[in-house]
């Protein structure tokens, strides 16, 4: 393995959001080999919590109605925004996949919660770096219904698990700007 490639990879990766998609479909190998990486991040005492649910061509049109119809069932009057509903209802449709990534508690409790989650941000991370590999592009979004204890049901939770969050995926139709970091020097303390 070429180290200098993988670290090159890494930093490139970039978030591509729905109004930066071509509207092809991403080929279903690649939504494969996405969720095998994810299968292979690192997992303490091996519990494996992750869990996928992927929405595809219908699919995309009832994760949108579910999300959209929750916003307006749980959402105060005084918060309710007709623009979030729309947006709720429609982005997901410019997508040519979503997963939602969720987390399955361990029934025994054998690891401490933390722990679970992240075993699942390390999967997503597999996911996104697949992703960038192929041209594909996504972003992971946590709004919408993603700490709705009343969506579980929707997602096939039970009430210890999570939803952590959505990977919005379609085939990207620009070259993506540089990132932006500090230095990593700024975030290092070195003890002797």
């Amino acid at each position: 393995m070429d180290t200098s490639k993988l670290l090159q990879l890494i930093k490139e990766r970039r978030s591509v959001f729905p109004n930066s998609f071509t509207g092809e479909l991403v080929p279903r190998l690649m939504i494969d080999q996405m969720l095998e990486s994810a299968n292979w991040a690192p997992t303490h005492r091996f519990t494996e919590p992750w869990r996928f649910v992927v929405f595809e061509g219908s699919g995309l049109q009832k994760f949108a109605d579910f999300q959209a119809g929750r916003y307006k069932h749980i959402t105060p009057p005084e918060q309710y925004s007709e623009n979030k509903f729309e947006k709720l209802k429609n982005k997901p449709l410019k997508c040519s996949h979503i997963i939602a990534v969720c987390m399955k508690r361990d029934e025994k409790e054998s690891v401490p919660e933390v722990e679970e989650l992240a075993a699942v941000a390390c999967a997503i991370q597999n996911m996104l770096l697949v992703a960038s590999s192929l041209g594909v592009g996504c972003y992971l979004s946590t709004g919408g219904v993603t700490y709705d204890e009343g969506a579980k049901e929707f997602f096939g939770l039970e009430e210890q698990d999570k939803i952590i969050g959505f990977l919005n995926i379609g085939m990207a139709n620009r070259v993506l700007g540089k990132g932006r970091r500090k230095a990593v020097e700024q975030k290092i303390r070195w003890v002797s």
